[in-house]
């Protein structure tokens, strides 16, 4: 069996050890490689590690880098199956086979003696050659590999050989819903190894938390010292345990102490973060505190690069995090590069760190062959394992292995974490897969309903084992597309019982490749088979601008919650550990939106998962609606964002709107030249809509129900997806019939009946049209007729106005999109912006930029120009520059063109958005069912610069 499909590791590689940098040589050999890509093994090069091998016709290639993200074969996406035949350890012939090769020269002070070649990501196999001579053969894409190589360095004139190919018998360990790509995708660097050096270390650093005091031993080789400047340890011996008081490190308060460990010939700088991981009474405990991890799942990725990400890239994420309040990050599905796990550590983020694996493809087959119950893959297994532990093992921000991903169950798993309780008894063992957790420490899922959430934290499982461990949804809220709504409602649940300690958001980005004008997935390089944008899942677009998905969720899980109470504001401190002594508290009264004054709140410190009552600040008396938005932000800057970011708000009503002016006299009804006139709106005489306003040419309004389909909608995880029903209702393509026009008096009353083509049920909608002086108003009645089979997408009316009102302005809630189960994060206020800015770009178009409980809307023109609505009391809108039928044939966000008008939904309800994608469906309280419904609109042209 050749190397490519032996099942067993890699070989030729030193033992796994930790990840770290020291003050010994070392040398990047990172930039221009010389690479060729062959269509199989067998057409690949012979004698390509030969000194004198000529490359010069080669291509050149930056490493690390994605080969086909730079012209060389094309990228492909799968989410479960994998894309060639599944006849384990067996791959293709057909096995794209790229041959890197490198020249190098040492620095002239370059030592002699041991060195280490490091490799820190080859996907997924490579064979490696110095100077002639085979080192030998990768596998774990994500992990790394070591070599020796000091006898074989010379000072000028290395030549670096690795072939790399895109299949191997790894590939059947490595199906993580992800982009399928290959190369050397992270760091390659030579080490010196001295003579008396530091081979390898491990930090114990544990905290007790009863008594303050910090106990910290280093396992590593003989005459290795300890310095701990910060706590006066001075040339301490590494081996001998040393209890001192310290600072404890977490995710929000990341302690670290700066230290280094040190022999005659290498000094090894170190930072300690002194933290103790325990399960106590059926919790995931740190210090002796429960967490609650509020967390999101995150894959390496780059639009540009794929999975080589820039060290930049990672600091991105990180502070990203830690701005919307993330604590918590599950390394789905591998370890990342060893450079954002140390950022984690730095900056406070809690870690699963998971192991590279998942076999995932034997699923649709019955987990028939499936490798985790094979024994050819044991050591395979075990090799993952080992160097994941291995690798991480100093950073405290890990606080549980992970033994991989959606791999099922078998021998091979259990093997695997009975190795890491032996090697580290101090960190619990996750692993999803493992449904009867008889070889795991935490009761995790996927996707667990809020009823499934609500059963396991009243301990109602009829599982004995899992009810006595903490339950963690290691993914749900599958953050695809327009979603995911009900993340309120897991964290009432995740609050209420002890047990349930939070989860993690699938998932981080959307992993679209820039292509053009777009972002791409699955499909869009013609791969065979596919899953489409399914992964495009992520809480923030591939350029890294967060989506409303993220902003909801930021508002949802915040650390300070502030909200009214009898006596005054409740300021209430949802830290896992610190009290609020860090935060100031501003307030803003505002009329309308328009803030009339403003100023600080005194607070107390609030101690963690405490509240107190503060009395409301002296407030001046206002004429129209008001709100107290009160926030809490950072009285001084930290290393993840400057003063004064918010981390909390909330608001509070003041006082309500006033009661509306009496009504000027109504306006009569004309019939003149072939017209229906009435105040400020000219009407068509058959149909009576409404054709112009003010001057302005309109069509519309009338009643309309469909919306542009989510991902969400077209979910089938939740059963028959409700976009289905949609279609089959016909909803997308409603007829309408009038029945009456009746313009006699003063009012304009309109009956039609509205109905989709072949069906029997329908909705009668009643439109009464009043006119008051340069006013109108409408009032709509809808009574659903027949038995109506499905949920509505939206209610309400659909409207199109000129193109030149591109400007909008509104008072209500804002300033993003917001629907039925996602709108926490909006508040109540005067907020402005262009129709085009309206939209929220989602990788695959779909319904978007819905503004809600907006009590009054203006678009209009350059000069002032345009439209006013109000609701009556409130309502929804969206203002497009395409229509709901153009949004749904959209695949990408440039199939969307601009068209001459603006096209308006102004909405009385929505359907949710759910997480059906990869979840549960929208809630009873979020669903929209047909009913007998009222609203009314009041309508008014501004002339030029109107107020």
């Amino acid at each position: 069996m050749s190397y490519v499909e032996d099942p067993a590791p890699g070989h030729g590689s030193l033992p796994p050890r930790a990840a770290f940098v020291s003050d010994a040589p070392a040398l990047s050999l990172n930039g221009t490689w010389r690479f060729r890509l062959s269509p199989a093994v067998a057409a690949a090069p012979a004698g390509v590690e030969r000194d004198d091998f000529d490359d010069s016709a080669w291509d050149e290639l930056p490493v690390p880098s994605m080969w086909q993200l730079h012209g060389h074969g094309r990228p492909a996406y799968t989410n479960v199956q994998y894309p060639f035949p599944v006849d384990p350890p067996h791959v293709p012939s057909g096995n794209p086979t790229g041959d890197h090769r490198l020249r190098f020269d040492l620095p002239a002070d370059w030592p002699a003696g041991p060195a280490v070649l490091r490799f820190d990501g080859i996907d997924s196999c490579g064979r490696i050659w110095l100077n002639g001579t085979e080192l030998g053969v990768t596998k774990g894409s994500r992990l790394p590999s070591e070599f020796e190589v000091g006898p074989l360095l010379r000072p000028h004139g290395n030549v670096l050989v690795v072939r790399v190919h895109q299949w191997s018998a790894a590939s059947y360990l490595e199906d993580q819903d992800m982009w399928w790509l290959s190369g050397i995708f992270r760091s390659v660097t030579l080490l010196a190894r001295p003579d008396g050096g530091i081979g390898d270390y491990w930090v114990r650093a544990d905290y007790d938390h009863t008594t303050g005091q910090g106990t910290v031993r280093v396992e590593t080789g003989p005459d290795v010292v300890l310095d701990l400047p910060e706590l006066g340890v001075t040339a301490h011996p590494a081996g001998v345990p040393l209890t001192l008081p310290v600072e404890p490190w977490s995710a929000e308060s990341p302690r670290l102490y700066e230290g280094t460990l040190s022999t005659a010939a290498e000094r090894v700088p170190v930072r300690i973060g002194f933290r103790t991981v325990s399960i106590e009474d059926g919790q995931l405990k740190v210090n002796g505190r429960p967490l609650l991890l509020r967390g999101v799942n995150r894959h390496e990725h780059d639009p540009h690069t794929g999975r080589a990400v820039s060290r930049e890239t990672m600091l991105a994420d990180v502070l990203l995090m830690k701005r919307h309040n993330v604590n918590a990050v599950r390394t789905s599905h591998y370890p990342p590069d060893p450079a954002f796990l140390e950022l984690c550590d730095e900056y406070g983020l809690w870690v699963i760190d998971e192991c590279d694996l998942e076999t995932h493809g034997f699923g649709p087959l019955e987990w028939a062959g499936n490798p985790s119950s094979e024994p050819m893959w044991l050591e395979a297994y075990l090799d993952r394992i080992r160097r994941t532990v291995e690798r991480d093992k100093n950073r405290p921000s890990v606080i549980l292995w992970s033994l991989g991903n959606e791999s099922h169950t078998g021998e091979n798993l259990a093997r695997m974490a009975e190795w890491v309780r032996h090697r580290d008894p101090t960190r619990p063992v996750h692993y999803e897969g493992d449904h009867e957790c008889s070889y795991v420490d935490i009761h995790s899922r996927m996707y667990a309903t809020h009823e499934d959430v609500e059963r396991i934290g009243r301990r109602e499982d009829d599982n004995s084992r899992r009810r006595d461990l903490p339950f963690i949804q290691c993914e749900y809220g599958h953050a695809m597309g327009n979603g995911p709504g009900g993340l309120l409602e897991y964290r009432e649940l995740f609050e209420r019982y002890p047990n349930c300690q939070g989860g993690f958001i699938w998932e981080w980005i959307d992993h679209g490749l820039a292509d053009g004008g777009h972002f791409a997935y699955g499909g869009d390089f013609g791969e065979t088979i596919h899953d489409g944008n399914f992964v495009i899942d992520g809480l923030v677009f591939p350029d890294r601008t967060p989506s409303p998905g993220l902003v909801e969720y930021a508002k949802i899980i915040e650390p300070v919650r502030i909200a009214a109470d009898a006596s005054g504001i409740r300021v209430s401190n949802h830290y896992d550990f610190v009290d609020t002594a860090h935060l100031k508290f501003g307030w803003v009264l505002e009329e309308e939106g328009i803030a009339v004054v403003q100023g600080v709140l005194d607070v107390p410190a609030v101690q963690s998962g405490q509240s107190t009552v503060v009395p409301l600040p002296s407030l001046p008396s206002t004429a129209g609606e008001s709100w107290l938005t009160v926030s809490a932000s950072l009285a001084s800057a930290t290393p993840w964002a400057p003063a004064g970011h918010v981390v909390g708000w909330g608001q509070l009503p003041v006082s309500a709107a006033p009661e509306a002016a009496p009504l000027p006299p109504r306006g009569p009804v004309f019939r003149t030249g072939g017209k229906l006139l009435l105040g400020a709106g000219e009407f068509d005489p058959l149909t009576g809509t409404l054709t112009t306003l003010g001057g302005h040419p309109v069509e519309g309004p009338r009643l309309d129900v469909w919306r542009a389909t989510t991902d969400n909608d077209r979910g089938e995880f939740a059963g028959r997806p409700e976009a289905d029903q949609w279609r089959e209702a016909g909803l997308h393509r409603l007829q309408h019939r009038v029945i009456t026009v009746d313009a006699d008096g003063e009012e304009l009353v309109v009956r039609t009946r509205v109905a989709p083509p072949a069906q029997p049920f329908g909705l009668f909608a009643d439109y009464t049209w009043t006119a008051f002086a340069d006013r109108l108003r409408l009032r709509l009645e809808v009574t659903p007729d027949g038995s109506w089979p499905c949920t509505l997408p939206r209610l309400g009316l659909t409207m199109a106005v000129p193109g030149t009102l591109g400007s909008a302005e509104w008072f209500g809630g804002g300033p993003g999109e917001a629907y039925p189960d996602s709108r926490q994060s909006v508040r109540i206020g005067r907020f402005s912006s262009s129709v085009d800015a309206l939209q929220t770009p989602y990788v695959f178009p779909q319904e978007n930029g819905n503004r809600t409980a907006v009590r009054w809307a203006r678009l209009t023109a350059p000069d002032g120009t345009g439209l006013h609505i109000a609701g009556e009391p409130q309502f929804d809108f969206t203002a497009r520059r395409w229509t709901a039928a153009d949004l749904e044939a959209a695949r990408h966000t440039d199939d969307l063109v601009p068209g001459e008008l603006v096209h308006l939904t102004l909405d009385v309800a929505h359907h949710g958005l759910g997480s059906a994608s990869c979840g549960p469906g929208v809630l009873p309280q979020y669903r929209l069912l047909p009913q007998k419904t009222a609203f009314t609109l009041w309508f008014r042209p501004l002339p030029a610069d109107a107020d």
